[in-house]
């Protein structure tokens, strides 16, 4: 990937470059000074890696299983077909790591859906501008009503979630809600547009604990062919993201491909993996987390470039375990409750139960012409930590108390 800095001065809406280099809108003044995962994919041959990946054999999947501290290259043939015959044995110590290191417990999560305005077209999700769904942002009366009801099902951990519109959804928004939002939970995290460092440090100083920043797909000519309009197009700004958040000093930072959008979902897992290898070198200070979602059916619905199975699914689970001892993993409801069962001992650490996708799901019920994506378990949340308890591990609602010192 020959992409090279763009002069100092550059407009603000600059033209796209051809596919593949296709970088969208940047901010003023070019190319942080800071080093960011950008040097670094830069580096990366995408058709090379998916190569590497396909010619692993089982002679190089086995030091990778026997090897006390995997590399990169280890990881390459965890995730590689050769090492699906692998499966029990990757399983087995997915589980020893896990227990290890999280004991015998799952935290639980609830996304909070704050509004499904945005200003982006992208082609695999339900908030596209271009989809004509009824918009709605929530207001501090209607943001207080989500919290109770959020807090009568038992959560104290949220993930707020928007669309990406920085005017009516922006910073201003945030300084508005936050406050609302954190005298009722313990922990709170955020998924919205990327945002400047500046941002990210006042929003830390309102008491937001973590951020996930999905990339969708490392491959530059599938995420310029998947997002059409608005500021999503920028992939160096998105790239750049988590590197502003851990010179913020935001505690836990998430990371994560969308699983189908490129056609090769190995190759964009590998990238995520240079990704975290980076940030942990970089930013030290701050936490790590995964998600591994798999596309939804949503308004638009895109079909997959690509389908991963249930058992690659807990291939890759497993391989992100083995290779990360400490990473949170999490697993969402868009998987089904069979997989999600089946998967909670497999090193996942993190799960979200009876989610709504859309602003005002959770007091005023389903409305499903404003949600983002169609979840797939859709038990409500006793139900699912029945499932984790007869699992033999505990649901955990609340691991964090703020007087602490966070």
């Amino acid at each position: 990937m020959n992409i090279s800095p763009l002069p100092q001065g550059q407009p603000e809406v600059c033209p796209p470059l051809p596919l593949g280099e296709g970088l969208g809108v940047r901010a003023p003044g070019g190319r942080a000074k800071e080093p960011t995962f950008l040097d670094r994919w830069q580096e990366l041959e995408w058709d090379d890696i998916g190569m590497q990946i396909r010619a692993k054999t089982a002679a190089d999947v086995e030091p990778a299983l026997g090897s006390p501290r995997r590399t990169l290259a280890d990881f390459m043939a965890l995730i590689s077909p050769a090492a699906e015959a692998f499966l029990p044995q990757m399983a087995a110590e997915a589980e020893r790591l896990t227990r290890q290191r999280f004991g015998n417990t799952i935290g639980f999560y609830v996304p909070l859906y704050l509004s499904n305005l945005c200003a982006n077209d992208c082609t695999y999700c339900g908030f596209s501008m271009s989809n004509r769904l009824k918009r709605k942002t929530l207001n501090a009366e209607e943001i207080e009503r989500e919290c109770l009801a959020i807090k009568a099902r038992g959560f104290d951990s949220v993930l707020l979630v928007t669309g990406e519109h920085e005017h009516k959804v922006g910073l201003a928004y945030f300084r508005e809600v936050m406050p609302i939002i954190r005298r009722h939970f313990s922990t709170v995290g955020m998924e919205v547009q990327p945002l400047s460092q500046a941002d990210y440090a006042e929003l830390k100083s309102l008491g937001l604990d973590a951020v996930m920043v999905y990339q969708e797909t490392y491959h530059a000519p599938t995420y310029a062919r998947h997002h059409l309009r608005g500021n999503k197009r920028d992939i160096v700004w998105r790239l750049a993201t988590p590197d502003r958040l851990g010179r913020a000093g935001i505690d836990k930072i998430g990371l994560g491909a969308l699983i189908g959008l490129s056609s090769d979902w190995r190759a964009d897992s590998y990238f995520v993996a240079e990704h975290l290898s980076w940030l942990e070198r970089h930013h030290w200070q701050s936490r790590y987390s995964l998600s591994f979602p798999r596309l939804r059916p949503c308004t638009g619905a895109l079909e997959p470039a690509v389908v991963m199975s249930d058992r690659q699914l807990a291939q890759l689970i497993c391989a992100w375990r083995l290779f990360s001892p400490t990473l949170d993993l999490s697993l969402s409801t868009r998987e089904s409750a069979t997989f999600r069962n089946g998967a909670v001992r497999l090193g996942i650490t993190q799960m979200s139960a009876e989610s709504r996708t859309q602003p005002g799901g959770y007091a005023e019920g389903d409305k499903e012409e404003l949600e983002q994506f169609a979840i797939h378990d859709d038990r409500p949340v006793g139900e699912v930590a029945a499932a984790v308890r007869q699992a033999g591990l505990q649901p955990v609602f609340k691991d964090w108390e703020p007087f602490l010192g966070r």
